[in-house]
């Protein structure tokens, strides 16, 4: 049975970049990695024709099953698998399937508010915001949504324009002052692999891992922005 040692929180507005970084991040330190999704803890509204879910606002944070999510981490922080949900983008619901997902020794829960529940907040050990500006945010998010998702232009910009802008000023931006890092422009090497020593340096000697665990915390002043080497290196991820 593994116990996660290290849990990182990556949060950020739509189409920053949150995803590459948990990617990236994942995929230098190995396979000793879980990925948490936010967007698999949407509500699930079942019982609501695809009309109605349609008109929902999936960017407030009441979109979102937390006591689930919260329920789930816990369980694997205590070592234990999960049945976690899946969402489909297309029908805005979750699907009936479900993905067992394994402890390990490092967690990710990334998300537009994966730093907004206090709850989670007190689970990461690692805070991370993904700060990229509104004009490259909205570029990806319709390439994403048009292209990957099969939504219509229009009802992505009015989408965007209605919800996702105030809601991101509202709700999500306001999150950075919980983080312990902020990654300007997305995802970039120095970021991504000072984020992966960080990891391995926490993880590296896990013979107790409540110890491990223990990490005192970042104070406001120790903050650290981490600003990219090259930005025409930044990964153009939609997510």
């Amino acid at each position: 049975m593994t116990i996660p040692t290290f849990v990182i929180g990556i949060a950020g507005g739509t189409g920053a970049g949150k995803t590459t970084v948990a990617r990236e991040v994942a995929d230098t330190v190995g396979e000793a990695v879980t990925r948490i999704p936010l967007d698999n803890y949407y509500e699930d509204l079942s019982h609501m024709p695809l009309e109605e879910r349609e008109q929902v606002n999936y960017d407030h944070p009441d979109a979102f099953e937390w006591d689930l999510l919260v329920d789930q981490l816990d369980t694997l922080l205590m070592g234990q698998p999960i049945e976690m949900p899946q969402y489909d983008f297309e029908i805005h619901n979750r699907t009936e399937e479900t993905v067992t997902v394994e402890p390990s020794d490092v967690i990710v829960v990334e998300g537009i508010f994966a730093l907004y529940d206090d709850a989670i907040l007190d689970m990461c050990d690692l805070r991370v915001f993904v700060e990229t500006d509104a004009d490259v945010r909205i570029l990806r998010r319709i390439r994403r949504d048009v292209l990957e998702r099969g939504r219509e232009l229009a009802g992505v910009i009015d989408q965007y324009l209605s919800t996702v802008k105030p809601m991101h000023e509202q709700f999500v931006d306001p999150t950075k002052k919980n983080a312990d890092v902020i990654i300007p422009e997305g995802a970039n090497r120095m970021a991504v692999d000072l984020l992966a020593e960080k990891v391995e340096a926490e993880t590296g000697d896990d013979d107790d891992p409540a110890d491990t665990r223990s990490w005192d915390r970042f104070e406001e002043s120790d903050r650290t922005t981490v600003e990219p080497s090259d930005p025409e290196a930044d990964s153009p991820s939609p997510n």
